[in-house]
């Protein structure tokens, strides 16, 4: 770090006094400069507040009008799958082999969000979602209108229901019976896609939400929207800061402003009417772009009269610079600037110095701290085989003794297995500083679940701990390394074991399972996480001193995040933690990895 020196400061001027005439021109332009800014200030927000407002609600007709067209699109289908002799045919047959299919087919032509036959059972016998197939919808509200309105009035009308999800959002359904000489036979249900609209929204800077004639917001950009009311949604807002803004605004505008606030910003309110059972669409277009185009034209105003009274105060004090007085004083001022400056100079150069030092000083405990971490984190490691090599030939010696030699090759093996892991093991604490993707490869996590339970068999069987495994039958591929892997779980297998050493009936639940990614759940019955915020920060541990140095969980969550995946811990309501291992299909870790 180098010491710059300052220039000499230019020789300040200060200008004789304004004259009266020159006092009240400014007087003057200050006066015509509020004036103009208030009345611009005003028109401009109108004007601006009106082209927002409009444009807003232009927007909301074009979403209104998408919005009809997928209803009215999509109420066809029932009515023409109803009097499909194909449909009619398989539930008087019962056989459905090929009627989902042909949903399949037409749920990409139509764009519905999913297409269901129900028996007269309620229970789904086709479907778009073969998921679905057998699910009893006996109970559902929209299979019981449909059959209630048909048995009531005899006629076969189309029902539309909303129906709110257990995953959270609302479902768009339309309903009709399939008649067969006058007796209902089946119910058809076609769910409409409106949740797209709702996607597209969500790239737009406006807040969306579409309300069903009660009130009730059923599609919303807002998540936490959905299910409240305008007022209720609204209200989901800090109050404080929300109440500065309100008042900021209130001062700015002088009652002229935003119509609501959104997450603590100022919006516009538009809505438009959906013509279909008295729903609403209404936006929340941010205010923040009309106060920036009223405050830009506004700072160009300003600016102007700036420079107005620039010119006016340089024209009325040109004889100022005449005033060699002023000079002296001035130059007795910058000398004693540059004897402050000289000062300045030699203080700095001594904190230079004085910072160099420091910083040796520092890289010198940087370094220490390094080597700590590293030997700490090789006797961690090490520890769980030389554990296990332990027990090996403990079961070993008495295998000899009772002559049974064949038995004690296979502990000797297992223990020779065990060296070439404490090799590899300090192989790979070399490798933690850097992202270690290249050796990744292909696996089954299974195996690597079954690795660390054999590594872990002698102390499970010693502390007499119930291993529940509930594993996939198909191979769970994911792109990693297996010894790494197999490292992370031992961990979590030896911290649930300690866990649970005061329980009467230890128990650790291995739970794998696999959709958008791999999760493996390593869960036990003991006295749970004490300080979970700091569970995986380096050298903290519950431990008691020499059982451990709290870098296990540090170093497994380092491991995964090499992988592309986290792990995380979270205590269970019933007693004991869990702790999720999430990895990366094998396509996605290896990008993930790279």
């Amino acid at each position: 770090m180098s010491v710059q020196t300052q220039a000499p400061a230019p020789i300040p001027v200060r200008p004789s006094g304004l004259p009266p005439r020159g006092k009240a021109v400014v007087g003057l332009l200050m006066v015509l400069a509020v004036v103009v800014v208030w009345i611009l200030d005003d028109w401009l927000s109108e004007n601006f507040t009106l082209d927002t407002r409009t444009r807003a609600e232009l927007r909301l007709v074009l979403y209104a009008g998408n919005i009809e067209a997928e209803l009215q699109r999509t109420q066809v289908v029932p009515i023409l799958l109803a009097r499909d002799p194909v449909l009619r045919e398989a539930l008087q047959s019962g056989n459905y082999t090929t009627i989902s299919q042909i949903f399949i087919t037409l749920q990409s032509e139509v764009g519905a969000a999913s297409i269901e036959l129900l028996d007269t059972s309620g229970r789904v016998v086709a479907a778009t979602d073969r998921n679905r197939l057998g699910v009893m919808r006996a109970s559902d509200p929209l299979f019981v209108d449909t059959r209630r309105l048909v048995d009531a009035s005899g006629n076969n009308e189309t029902i539309f229901a909303v129906q709110e999800r257990d995953t959270g959002g609302f479902g768009f359904s339309y309903a009709r019976a399939i008649r067969e000489a006058g007796q209902v036979i089946g119910v058809i249900t076609v769910e409409v896609d409106l949740a797209k609209y709702e996607r597209a929204w969500a790239g737009l800077t406006d807040a969306v939400a579409l309300l069903d004639s009660a009130g009730r917001i059923i599609l919303s950009t807002e998540p936490r929207w959905r299910g409240r009311t305008e007022a209720e949604a609204l209200a989901l807002r800090d109050a404080p800061s929300a109440i500065e803004r309100a008042l900021r605004y209130t001062a700015d505008l002088a009652g002229r402003g935003p119509d609501a606030f959104v997450a603590n910003e100022a919006v516009l309110r538009s809505e438009t009417r959906v013509r279909h059972r008295g729903w609403t669409l209404v936006s929340y277009t941010t205010y923040d772009g009309v106060r920036e185009k009223v405050n830009g034209v506004l700072a160009l105003v300003i600016m102007g009269f700036a420079l107005l009274l620039a010119l006016v105060f340089y024209l009325f004090s040109r004889r100022a610079w005449s005033q060699t007085a002023l000079f002296e004083k001035e130059s007795v001022e910058l000398r004693q600037l540059n004897l402050r400056l000289q000062r300045e100079i030699a203080a700095r150069e001594k904190a230079q110095k004085e910072l160099t030092v420091a910083e040796q000083t520092l890289a010198q405990s940087s370094k220490l701290a390094v080597l700590g971490e590293m030997s700490a984190a090789v006797s961690h490691e090490l520890n769980q085989p030389l554990a296990a090599m332990k027990t090996y030939l403990a079961g070993a010696r008495l295998l000899v003794n009772r002559r049974r030699t064949e038995e004690a090759l296979v502990s000797f093996q297992r223990i020779d297995d065990l060296i070439d892991r404490m090799g590899a093991i300090t192989r790979q604490l070399k490798s933690f500083a850097r992202k270690g993707g290249d050796a990744f490869e292909p696996l089954d996590l299974r195996g690597c679940v079954t690795g660390a339970l054999a590594m872990m068999e002698p102390r499970l069987r010693e502390r007499r701990v119930l291993v529940v495994r509930t594993l996939p039958k198909d191979p769970v591929m994911v792109m990693g390394d297996a010894l790494r892997l197999e490292q992370v779980i031992i961990n979590l297998m030896r911290n649930a074991v300690d866990a649970t050493r005061m329980v009467n009936a230890p128990q650790i639940d291995l739970i794998l399972t696999q959709g958008d990614t791999v999760t493996l759940t390593v869960r036990d019955n003991g006295s749970g996480i004490e300080d979970i915020d700091k569970v995986f920060e380096p050298f903290h541990t519950s431990k008691k001193a020499g059982e451990g140095v709290g870098l296990g969980l540090a170093i497994s969550s380092g491991i995964i995040a090499d992988h592309g995946g986290r792990l995380t811990a979270r205590n269970l309501p019933e007693g004991g933690a869990a702790f999720d291992i999430a990895l990366p299909l094998v396509a996605e870790a290896a990008t993930a990895a790279a």
